[in-house]
């Protein structure tokens, strides 16, 4: 006669070690709370310095004026930027503005993905700078889209720049660091990710 006790006593525990090895779909599909608001809050203090300083400086500082603020290592120049660094595609300002709209959009989805803080603040600075001169495209003249961009900070030999530019090229470099770390957005590491897959293999 089947032992119908153990057979279901063994279909039971394989179904708990199974439940074990795999984590629950929910837990895998979002990122934390905390990491969001770490994503929002980089981002908020990145774009509200950015229009902040934007700010000051259009009130406060003389194009045919610059000031010095460390030698001349660092000065305070005021310009209005029509283009993108090193004044490329002065002509192209729409171009430059649907482009800063398409990487705060692409930003925001990838962040679905979300599960490390190194890559929480890198994407939030992303979205702070990019959304900090986009904003000037839409309310700095001549407005519409195409509104120049307020650069103040210069230093020697390298195009003036502002703070939005200083979260881009920051996030920039630590994506490029993250990425040759091997460390993924789900914070995974490529590394330790394949050494496991081969385990599993043997």
């Amino acid at each position: 006669m089947p032992d119908v006790q153990g057979t279901a006593g063994a279909a039971l525990t394989s179904e708990k070690s199974a439940d074990a090895h795999d984590p629950a779909p929910t837990t895998q599909k979002r990122p934390s709370a905390q990491l969001i608001a770490l994503l929002v809050g980089v981002a908020v203090v990145g774009y509200g310095l950015d229009q902040a300083t934007k700010a000051w400086a259009s009130n406060s500082l003389d194009p045919a004026q610059p000031k010095q603020l460390v030698g001349s290592v660092l000065q305070l120049r005021l310009t209005h930027n029509p283009g993108a660094a090193f004044s490329i595609a002065t002509n192209a300002t729409w171009v430059l503005t649907i482009v800063a709209a398409v990487v705060i959009v692409v930003t925001i989805f990838i962040a679905r993905r979300l599960r490390s803080r190194p890559w929480a603040c890198a994407l939030g600075l992303l979205i702070g700078g990019a959304l900090g001169n986009l904003t000037d495209r839409f309310v700095r003249a001549p407005g519409g889209g195409k509104g120049h961009v307020v650069d103040f900070l210069e230093l020697p030999h390298w195009p003036i720049f502002n703070v939005a530019d200083c979260c881009v090229v920051t996030a920039a470099c630590l994506i490029a660091l993250l990425a040759f770390l091997g460390i993924g957005i789900d914070g995974r590491r490529a590394s330790t990710d394949q050494a496991k897959g081969d385990e599993t293999d043997e």
